[in-house]
């Protein structure tokens, strides 16, 4: 059965590290939010327009990664899958094409994840540039997992 693999976690946690390694191992076709943001609207796009262009890309890319499971192919989804809401619906529309969905759960304490940051921010190579300030206030909009959503636990 195809299988989406779902990468949760906060900035810093190690998603993609972990994604790129989970596409080799399984075989699968990784999705990577933030690379596509990279090479469409560069490493820091304008705050004013990051949710049009956010939202461009999640519909372009959910259409192809659809077809994958569709067609028999497993995907990583190396979203952050931030909010219950996205996590539910995303569960769904893989279950409603006959695919199954596994959870991870990145965590890393907070200063090494803003370790993980400064080092990328010096050596962008295909990321997003996350200031300090960005760090905090996007911890507002992060929501953990509940405790009746099945994971696989991965401290990075």
């Amino acid at each position: 059965m195809p299988t989406a693999h779902l990468i949760h976690g906060y900035l810093g946690a190690g998603k993609t590290t972990f994604a790129r390694r989970l596409e080799r191992e399984i075989p699968a076709i990784r999705f990577s939010h933030d690379e596509w943001m990279v090479r469409l609207y560069g490493h820091d796009p304008p705050i004013e327009q990051f949710a049009d262009f956010y939202w461009r890309i999640y519909q372009l890319v959910e259409e192809i990664w659809l077809r994958c499971l569709e067609r028999g192919v497993d995907v990583v989804l190396d979203f952050g899958f931030w909010s219950r809401q996205e996590r539910d619906k995303t569960r769904a529309k893989i279950s409603a094409i006959g695919a199954q969905a596994h959870l991870y759960r990145l965590t890393c304490s907070e200063d090494e994840a803003w370790q993980r940051i400064e080092k990328r921010n010096a050596n962008l190579q295909g990321s997003l540039l996350i200031v300090r300030n960005t760090f905090e206030v996007l911890k507002e909009r992060f929501e953990p997992l509940a405790p009746d959503e099945a994971r696989i636990e991965i401290t990075a």
